[in-house]
């Protein structure tokens, strides 16, 4: 078993226009977003005060030791420089904290904003973009990628606003305590930042890698792991372990290829940063033994430069997050800007009083624009008309039935209910009157009842057992744990798939549609239940038009029509008697059919 996506390149990142974009949904909160930066701005005023004010108290203590200052009065002033000095960290602090408060609310409303486009881009996809884009991947880019942003956001604004704003004030202090300590101290900076810059883009590519490694890998053990009794039975182990290890050796290659060039800008920037401490310190002294510069003001400068380094590694940390973020971020977009489902028209149609007459007229329909699985079908349903669909796989029979839901867009000609092409109507509108039982049954994590329920959720409790026992499920239902009540796993796992089917019925019953759609749906019970339920299916479709796909041919002998589709075309249409009098495609079908289970 190969995997198809082990060789899947990314794209390049467009860091400008995606970090354009994501910006744009911080748009709603610029008040807040003014409000934060100036709390941040004032924190870092007050935050680079600090050394300078303790530069002061330390010359004041000086002054008592060494110029032999009153004692009272220097400690006077000592004192009174250290209550300055507990006042602007105090203002720091509160500052700060109030910035901080006001990125944690806006960096969440903006993820909360980023989430909820998602979820309605989910809901405005096509089928055909779910069967081009594995689940694992999808749910990586809706989950994964979303929550790097989350995280980046709640540590990168703030960290970036603090950081640049420090640095500046911090540049403004050097050049008060002194401009020649300050050329020298700053002048390995443009190095750093040369440095850093060629780090990061050298990185770039490595952190889009890993984020689209990791996409793979979740959609691959997604994948692998819905199909584990497929894989025992087939004894694929080992090609299953060696296709993992193939897509983890990359996730691993580019992650800590990521890393190591991330994670080496820090102690780069350190080296050449402890050129200018240095130099510093060789100036200073000279300058303090000429009297031109005070030991209280040298401690001072020595802090703002050991401090000037610090936003500088904030900076080339935070560009390094950037570079995951704007990975993802990137794979965000990509999703939202997929193209989208027919819109809907404006002047949207609905019939008066839904009879369930369908016709199609001239219909063609290809998943691809090139490849026409359906050439020209013209087909009338009358209203209750109970019309079975057969043919071999991949003959377009379910293909049929979601043109008229609407999953997929006719490419030419038409399909119209009671008159009205349904590509007039909203989707909504037209799917609220087809009812539908696929042979793949789907049922969430939840009770029987409410699973139930789902096809009607306005139903009372009296109507989910009138539903149920209509389907046949009431019995085994009231043998459960817990009865209506009994909570079903994920995916139903708790039951066996024949019942899973039986509460699908039910659920059929109870939305009590104008137009049914039956695909496969006995083909997972036995025959004493197959039965018992082909009887209340029959009460159920009485007055109903009902569209029934079956291989079992014995199950759809009383419909009204039998069409024999092949290759996408209607080769045959009649009742089971006059097809099976022709001799044709239906009755070699139902005659091999028929010898089989005989043989069997």
């Amino acid at each position: 078993m190969k995997y198809m996506n082990v060789g899947k390149t990314a794209k390049p990142i467009n860091t400008k226009g995606t970090m354009r974009r994501l910006f744009s949904f911080m748009k709603p909160y610029r008040v807040r977003i003014v409000l934060m930066v100036v709390c941040l701005v004032l924190g870092a005023v007050f935050t680079t005060q600090g050394p300078y004010t303790l530069g002061r108290a330390m010359d004041a203590l000086v002054a008592v030791v060494v110029d032999k200052t009153g004692a009272l009065q220097g400690f006077e002033v000592f004192l009174t420089v250290l209550l300055q000095l507990g006042c602007v960290y105090l203002l720091a602090f509160l500052f700060n904290y109030s910035g901080q408060f006001i990125v944690a609310g806006v960096a969440e409303r903006t993820m909360h904003d980023l989430r909820m486009a998602v979820d309605k881009k989910i809901r405005r996809l096509p089928l055909a973009y779910f069967d081009g884009n594995t689940f694992g991947d999808v749910l990586s880019r809706v989950t994964n990628d979303v929550d790097t942003i989350d995280t980046s956001l709640q540590q990168s604004i703030s960290q970036v606003i603090t950081a640049v704003c420090t640095m500046i004030f911090i540049f403004v202090m050097m050049l008060v305590v002194s401009p020649i300590l300050t050329l020298i101290g700053v002048c390995v900076i443009p190095l750093c930042g040369f440095v850093s810059m060629k780090v990061v883009k050298h990185s770039q590519k490595y952190f889009q890698g890993q984020q689209s490694a990791l996409g793979e890998l979740t959609g691959y053990v997604e994948e692998m792991y819905n199909g584990q009794n497929v894989i025992a039975a087939f004894g694929k182990e080992e090609d299953i372990i060696t296709n993992f290890e193939e897509i983890n050796e990359r996730l691993y290659t580019n992650g800590w290829r990521a890393q190591f060039s991330s994670s080496i800008i820090m102690p780069l920037t350190q080296a050449l940063t402890n050129i200018g401490y240095v130099g510093v310190a060789v100036v200073s002294g000279w300058l303090c033994i000429n009297g031109r510069l005070s030991i209280g003001m040298i401690q001072s400068f020595i802090q703002y430069l050991r401090q000037f380094s610090q936003p500088i590694n904030q900076i080339s940390n935070i560009a390094n997050i950037m570079q995951a973020t704007m990975a993802a971020a990137q794979r965000v977009f990509e999703f939202l800007d997929a193209k989208e489902e027919v819109p809907e028209v404006q002047a949207q149609k609905f019939p008066k009083k839904p009879e369930g007459n369908v016709d199609f007229n001239h219909v063609q329909f290809g998943y691809s624009d090139d490849r026409l699985l359906i050439h020209d079908l013209d087909l009338h349903v009358g209203s209750g008309d109970k019309i079975a669909i057969v043919g071999p796989t991949g003959a377009g029979k379910t293909t049929l039935v979601n043109l008229i839901l609407r999953f997929y867009d006719v490419k030419g000609g038409s399909i119209t209910i009671d008159g009205i092409d349904v590509r007039d109507m909203n989707r909504e509108s037209l799917r609220s009157m087809i009812g539908m039982v696929l042979q793949d049954t789907w049922l969430f994590s939840g009770t029987i009842r409410d699973n139930i329920r789902y096809g009607k959720l306005d139903a009372s409790d009296e109507e989910v057992v009138q539903a149920a026992k209509a389907a046949h499920a009431h019995g085994f239902i009231m043998a459960m744990p817990g009865g209506y009540d009994m909570q079903l796993h994920e995916g139903a796992s708790n039951i066996a798939q024949g019942q899973r089917q039986l509460l699908t019925i039910a659920r059929a019953f109870l939305s009590d549609p104008e137009i049914l759609i039956l695909d496969e749906a006995t083909s997972s019970v036995d025959t004493r239940t197959e039965v018992a339920i082909q009887k209340a299916m029959n009460k159920l479709m009485e007055g109903r038009t009902s569209f029934v796909i079956a291989h079992r041919l014995s199950t759809i002998k009383d419909a009204q029509l039998i069409v024999y589709m092949e290759h996408g075309d209607i080769k045959e249409v009649g009742n089971h008697k006059e097809l099976l009098a022709k001799g044709g495609y239906y009755a070699a079908l139902y005659n091999s059919q028929f010898a089989a289970e005989n043989a069997g």
